[in-house]
């Protein structure tokens, strides 16, 4: 719902807002799979990161004027058709394919606590190089909103 959501509202904050909560709902998933450690990352990087630096960014580069428009998209219909389609076929796909288990699924053999150990001992520079990376990202889009706000005046 929230992809649909993300998909025809018209406002880009409203877009980026159901786009988080699209991770979100991406994340339960993962989790609900018995991937801890892809559910946990999705949360921390891309609702926790990503979404929040797309709100960011919109919001530091839009310009303070009101528009009064309606909420949807123009083409929200063959949008939401589009989507219906697109998630009936994958639905069949994945019902149909022969690649299921058909029993359960094994315990992991490597768990949260052991994949936080190696990240914070083995693999601290690229963990700290990520972090880096993003803060830069973030001072950039803060940048780039500074210099548009000094052009438009």
């Amino acid at each position: 719902m929230a992809a649909a959501a993300a998909m025809t509202l018209r406002h880009l904050v409203h877009c980026a807002l159901a786009m988080a909560v699209c991770f979100v709902g991406l994340a339960a998933i993962y989790l609900q799979l018995n991937a801890q450690f892809v559910g946990f990352a999705q949360i921390l990087v891309y609702v926790g990161a990503v979404a929040i630096l797309i709100v960011f960014a919109i919001l530091l580069t839009r310009s303070g004027e009101v528009r009064n428009e309606s909420i949807l998209a123009p083409g929200w219909i063959p949008g939401i058709l589009a989507a219906v389609g697109v998630f009936a076929v994958l639905a069949w796909a994945v019902l149909n394919s022969l690649a299921l288990p058909s029993g359960a699924n094994p315990a992991p053999e490597v768990t949260v606590r052991e994949l936080g150990d190696a990240l914070m001992t083995r693999y601290i520079i690229p963990l700290e190089v990520i972090g880096l990376l993003l803060t830069a990202a973030l001072i950039g889009a803060v940048v780039i909103a500074l210099r548009q706000g000094e052009d438009a005046e």
